[in-house]
């Protein structure tokens, strides 16, 4: 015996209507030695019928589905029998990247590329992405869901801590960096909706997203938030009420002049864009004059770059752990001692709303 302890395999649940996909992503779990198949349904009728007896630690969730479809069936299965849902949706079609933005701001955790053909070139990395999410998600602890904000009350987290003021900017603001991932379009739809049409900043925001998934992303939060929002260019001169979001698998930095820079450096920590980044570029281009704001996430990025805009003198915030969906960045930026002020996220927007009204003192 060697004494190694075999961990239990994930139990993915596959609701998905097309025969050729359903059985490409029964192939693509059935080789990752970490992932069982407990099921696989064409509908999200059945989904709701099976996961009961099935009990899936993860579901892999198609969104074009006939009769109910896998927005409605994200809803009633997080009001129901919270499970870790991963959507999979077709990158390529308007209709099914608002359907599944809707579905992340409905509880499910992450969006993922649909298989083609094992033939096609792109195919290995999507079915890899693919099984990352499922194994990963599976083990994010998701709680009943009602409208984004409400229900968090569910959860046992410490007090709110409070930070004394003296400790925070005081420049006028003249830039707001925001950065999430996991379960980051529902804050970010919440964060960015408390901020009024008049809001006087630009925010540049960065959201770790499949690529091909970026432009509908934007889209999607264009349409649900009262400030205008798209993908930032290599070049574009920031504008206040503007919110621009990193491209898929680039970095964005603040450059001198407000001018805004997308490149392919090399990720950082892994990511790309990478929070951290974008954080230490306002650091350095605006010094005090900078908010920087990190949200739900997994992992650690953002944390260090925070701590730099803090350095800095910028106004920093954290989101608390009673409303991430999940405390990893923001916790690691807490540790580090790199956010002013750790905030429930229905607090964060009324509290950038009072610092962007800030004159010199």
């Amino acid at each position: 015996m060697n004494g190694d302890i075999a961990l239990p395999r994930v139990r993915v649940l596959v609701v998905e209507d097309s025969l050729v996909v359903r059985i490409l992503l029964t192939h693509i779990i059935a080789r990752d030695p970490r992932l069982e198949l407990a099921g696989a349904v064409e509908s999200g009728e059945a989904a709701l019928a099976a996961i009961a007896t099935l009990r899936p630690d993860v579901i892999s969730m198609d969104i074009r589905l006939p009769g109910i479809d896998g927005l409605e069936t994200t809803r009633r299965i997080m009001a129901d029998r919270p499970t870790p849902i991963v959507v999979i949706a077709d990158s390529v079609e308007d209709a099914s990247l608002k359907i599944s933005m809707n579905a992340l701001r409905a509880g499910a955790l992450s969006v993922v590329e649909k298989p083609v053909a094992t033939t096609n070139d792109g195919y290995e990395a999507v079915a890899g992405e693919i099984c990352t999410q499922l194994r990963i998600m599976a083990a994010v602890p998701v709680i009943r869901r009602r409208p984004i904000g409400a229900g968090w009350n569910e959860r046992k987290a410490s007090p709110i801590p409070e930070t004394p003021a003296v400790f925070e900017a005081q420049a006028t603001p003249s830039v707001l960096a925001v950065a999430a991932s996991t379960g980051g379009p529902p804050a970010l739809a919440k964060m960015i909706g408390g901020l009024t049409a008049e809001f006087p900043l630009p925010v540049l925001l960065v959201q770790h997203m499949g690529a091909a998934f970026m432009d509908g992303f934007a889209s999607w939060l264009d349409g649900v938030v009262p400030l205008s929002v798209a993908v930032a260019r290599d070049g574009q001169t920031m504008q206040a009420g503007h919110v621009y979001v990193a491209p898929g698998d680039r970095h964005l930095e603040l450059g001198p002049h407000g001018v805004l820079r997308v490149s392919d450096a090399a990720p950082v920590g892994g990511q790309r864009p990478a929070a951290t980044v974008l954080f230490r570029s306002v650091a350095r281009q605006a010094g005090p004059q900078g908010i920087g704001v990190l949200l739900t996430g997994m992992g650690e990025d953002g944390a260090q770059g925070l701590l730099e805009m803090r350095k800095a003198g910028a106004a920093t915030v954290a989101e608390h752990e009673s409303s991430a969906v999940v405390y990893g960045m923001p916790a690691a930026a807490v540790r580090l001692n790199a956010a002013a002020r750790v905030l429930p996220l229905d607090h964060v927007a009324p509290h950038l709303v009072r610092l962007a009204q800030r004159k010199p003192s």
